[in-house]
């Protein structure tokens, strides 16, 4: 599990890092929400189902979280603001899955429906809360500027009113297809 947990971390170390793309910021905040759903429920449907325990899906969630800690404390030692540091947003969506798996007596299939629709719509809605509770956007981009942009993240005039203009329900749309597959995916771990 810790193995598994630390390279999930590595892949969602910087999830919040689309508060410094203000031109970017819900584009952004979509693809990595269904990033951080991928890493999530793969890893821990992998466990649950490897272990049969309901529980081992939050407790996969709670080893990212504390890892991101760590390595997002590290970030602040360098200067990066303290309210940059990600929120616990994985744990309730892996209790999701917990509680999928656990209603439906250790049912796989269920696990993957509803524990994959669960999770994938439920992330984007708690990954909000790393927009709501940092500082504000332009000021801290401001304040911690960045040097250079990779060139797939240089900014463009923004399309306003696309997708309905609302990235949390794209990413819990997308989602909620997706970590289906996702979900599947880490089941099959367990048969090869």
């Amino acid at each position: 599990i810790v193995v598994v947990a630390v390279n999930s971390t590595l892949l969602t170390i910087n999830a919040g890092d689309y508060i410094f793309y203000t031109d970017w910021a819900w584009t952004s905040f979509v693809v990595f929400s269904i990033s951080q759903t991928l890493m999530l429920v793969v890893g821990a449907t992998y466990y649950l189902t490897f272990t049969g325990v309901p529980g081992t899906a939050t407790y996969y969630a709670l080893i990212m979280t504390v890892y991101t800690w760590i390595a997002k404390g590290a970030w602040f030692a360098l200067g990066y603001p303290y309210d940059f540091i990600v929120t616990p947003v994985w744990l309730p969506s892996a209790m999701l899955l917990d509680l999928a798996y656990w209603t439906t007596k250790k049912n796989k299939h269920s696990l993957i429906l509803f524990g994959g629709v669960l999770c994938g719509m439920s992330l984007p809605l708690f990954n909000m809360v790393n927009l709501i509770t940092v500082a504000d956007p332009l000021e801290t981009a401001f304040k911690y500027p960045r040097p250079t942009l990779p060139p797939y993240m240089t900014p463009i005039e923004p399309q306003v009113g696309k997708f309905y203009n609302s990235p949390v329900a794209l990413g819990a749309g997308a989602g909620a297809v997706l970590a289906c597959t996702f979900a599947a995916l880490g089941c099959k771990l367990n048969t090869w």
